[in-house]
């Protein structure tokens, strides 16, 4: 058989350049005599930014710690072991570039083996074990604790959870098994499924102690400190940790079942990590808790094997894929020019007052903490404006968001003006959110330009126009750059930042550091109809639109397209959209590329018939409105829901072809980011060019994949 020193050597093998956690073990002398104490230390020698990992050294690493504290538990030299991170960081679980690396089914079992290996070993010593989640933990750094007899958590943890379905996995060292027997099986899904689902919901420090995770929370200032009295309490007898009785009848088997419907909801049935992770969760109901005698060998084997059949999978590898794009491309946006060209933004002007600038002047305030002035045609819409701005900020205020100060502050800095000369005479950033229409941003950017300062940088929030066109009357087309927010702006990260024909390298820069100054994921576009996000959702919705009119059932054509596990079906975006939207949209990319962009008559009788949506929620759930039925004019060629998925998917394996053709982004990994930051596409997709060319979509449509072999897939 081999030993978790052979096998944990042997997964080393395969991953050379691990950032390895070491496990330093030092010893204390408890307070109020209760003992001599081992307390273990994760810490990659590096700061903050580069949270400690478990690849297959740090693994070895601790167990080996464990070899040295179980020698000393067993001969009663120590009371207790606790195991804590480094400033700011417990643990945040399984790294996942080694992963990546992995070829063989029986190389993703070892991983899985190795970490269950070490982790129980804590659960074994002869002593108890204590877990202090001094800062962030997450996946296998979760984990690690729940082996633990006991837990403390800071108060200012930020960032607690098991974000592994997310990613395209299961917690598979543990977290399946132990945590719905240590708080109840509805508590554990709500953590592993729903917060996973609902774009990796983080716990804080509170959340953790409320649930049950922790059995005492204690302020980040002297956390350890505090942590360790409460130890010496816990082993004198002093205190006693009560845990409520865990519901094992049909309150655990609910709970399953409102897992599997929370991942129906989310996937579709399309990824099967949730339902990987809720098999385990309903195995584990009769195991009870690893500290009290139970036998939890046969559901960790089930983890295990679930972990390297998931890793083993397309979707991981989208997952994996889909997180690197987000925490790292993002980051160092493709082709943005050098930072060091960027100027300062000391005051933002912004042109209209309606709904969405209002919303961007908010962002503007709070992210850039400069003043922001807004302009539009009357007083009264000038005025509503800014009262948008203002209620917004009284309900952060109201939410503990911000404090009084700040919120004066806030409000103070964001005020309405008629008169753009005098509003934008001293404004460096200045940006348009005016209606959709050529004509009328030409305009606008024509009076703007007569007022600004000489440095100053012309914005367009325009989603589809062309931001060359918009430039070429004016003296300074060098200026003007595309902005191209997503709505709800407070919520979609994805900022589409377009250079035009004779934008110069000094005005990208601002634009790209106002960005980051925004928290945004900014990504370069080419100045090409509808940019990226709206020209792909166009062209995937107008065919859908396509196979309604030629006579497929709404609710099937709706169906078709479940198994991407979308956040939502296309004709309740539409509704979100806007219907006279999407048919504006469609009717500009028509006119850029007729053979390929329709206009849908029938959309353009909702919109003319002024109908929000084509469905009514009268139901809570939405059903077409009849009213729209008998606007619907289809012909007679009904297709199936897989005849439809696959026209759908042609098409836009087609048009991401040839936008990549045209240069529209720098690489295919643009496009996924867009489309997962912007319109919120899974994880498990990697945004959409992994999952087509996993389906053989792309080498169909355009002859090759999009992405080379090993990269969003298992390495050859």
């Amino acid at each position: 058989m081999t030993s978790t020193e052979e096998l944990l050597r042997g997964a080393a093998e395969l991953f050379p350049d691990e950032v390895v956690t070491q496990a330093y073990v030092r010893h204390l002398d408890l307070p109020q005599g209760a003992g001599r104490f081992a307390l273990i230390t994760l810490d990659n020698g590096l700061d903050h930014t580069k949270p400690t990992t478990f690849g297959p050294a740090s693994l070895a690493n601790l167990n080996a710690a464990l070899d040295q504290v179980e020698k000393e538990a067993t001969e009663g030299e120590i009371v207790g072991v606790g195991v804590t991170g480094k400033p700011f960081i417990f643990a945040v679980g399984a790294d996942l570039k080694g992963v990546e690396l992995l070829k063989r089914h029986e190389d993703a079992l070892a991983i899985g083996k190795g970490g269950h290996d070490v982790f129980k070993r804590l659960a074994d010593l002869a002593v108890p074990t204590f877990a202090y989640y001094n800062g962030a933990a997450m996946g296998g750094g979760v984990e690690v604790g729940l082996h633990c007899s006991y837990r403390t958590v800071s108060a200012a943890l930020p960032a607690f959870s098991l974000p592994e379905v997310f990613l395209g996995l299961v917690p598979g060292w543990g977290g399946c098994t132990l945590l719905p027997n240590l708080i109840g099986a509805d508590r554990a899904v709500t953590v592993i499924i729903e917060n996973s689902l609902n774009q990796n919901r983080q716990l804080k420090g509170k959340q953790v102690y409320e649930l049950g995770i922790a059995d005492a929370i204690f302020e980040g200032a002297d956390f350890l400190e505090q942590s360790l009295i409460w130890t010496a309490s816990v082993l004198s007898g002093q205190t006693e940790v009560v845990r409520p009785d865990v519901d094992r009848g049909e309150g655990w088997d609910a709970a399953v079942e409102r897992g599997r419907a929370i991942a129906d909801s989310k996937v579709h049935g399309a990824a099967p990590a949730a339902y990987r992770a809720l098999d385990i969760i309903a195995a584990a109901k009769n195991v009870g808790s690893a500290h009290e005698g139970f036998d939890t060998e046969t559901v960790f084997d089930l983890e295990n094997v679930a972990l390297a059949d998931l890793i083993m999978g397309g979707e991981l590898r989208s997952g994996i894929y889909a997180f690197n794009l987000v925490q790292k491309r993002a980051k160092r946006p493709a082709g943005a020019p050098d930072k060091s060209l960027a100027r300062p933004v000391s005051k933002v002007g912004v042109v209209g007052a309606g709904l969405m600038a209002s919303q961007l002047a908010l962002l503007f305030a709070r992210r850039l903490e400069v003043p922001v002035v807004l302009t539009d045609i009357d007083q009264e819409r000038v005025d509503k404006g800014v009262g948008y701005v203002h209620d917004e900020i009284d309900k952060l205020l109201l939410k503990g968001r911000v404090n009084q100060d700040k919120a004066n502050r806030l409000k103070a800095a964001v005020t309405g003006s008629l008169d753009k000369a005098a509003a934008f005479s001293d404004a460096d950033f200045v940006i348009e959110a005016v209606f959709e229409e050529m004509g009328v941003k030409q305009q606008v950017f024509a009076e703007v330009e007569a007022v600004v300062p000489a440095h100053a940088i012309l914005a367009t929030n325009t989603s589809s126009l062309s931001v060359s066109e918009m430039a070429s009357k004016l003296q300074h087309p060098e200026r003007v750059v595309g902005f191209h927010f997503f709505n709800p702006v407070a919520i979609l990260p994805l900022l589409e930042i377009v250079r035009g024909a004779k934008t110069d390298n000094a005005s990208l820069a601002t634009a790209f550091g106002v960005a980051k100054k925004l928290k945004k994921t900014a990504v370069l576009v080419k100045d090409a109809p509808a940019f990226v996000v709206n020209r792909i959702l166009t062209r995937f919705m107008g065919e859908i639109q396509n196979v309604i009119d030629e006579g497929t059932p709404v609710d099937v054509a709706e169906r078709a397209v479940e198994p991407l596990g979308l956040p939502m079906s296309p004709l309740v975006l539409l509704e979100l959209v806007g219907p006279a939207i999407g048919l504006h949209v469609s009717e500009t990319l028509h006119r850029a590329f007729p053979d390929r962009f329709t206009v849908s008559e029938n959309l353009r009788r909702v919109v003319e018939a002024g109908k929000r949506g084509f469905y009514v929620h009268d139901s809570g759930k939405p059903e077409l409105d009849p009213e729209v039925a008998a606007l619907l004019e289809q012909g007679d060629s009904v297709l199936t829901e897989e005849q439809v998925r696959t026209r759908v998917l042609d098409v836009v394996a087609q048009e991401i072809g040839l936008m990549l053709d045209e240069g529209v982004v720098a690489e295919a990994q643009d496009i996924d980011l867009c489309l997962i930051t912007g319109a919120g596409w899974p994880f498990h997709l990697g945004g959409i060019t992994p999952y087509l060319d996993r389906e053989g979509v792309s080498e169909r449509v355009v002859g090759h994949r999009f992405l080379a072999p090993g990269v969003a897939s298992v390495p050859a």
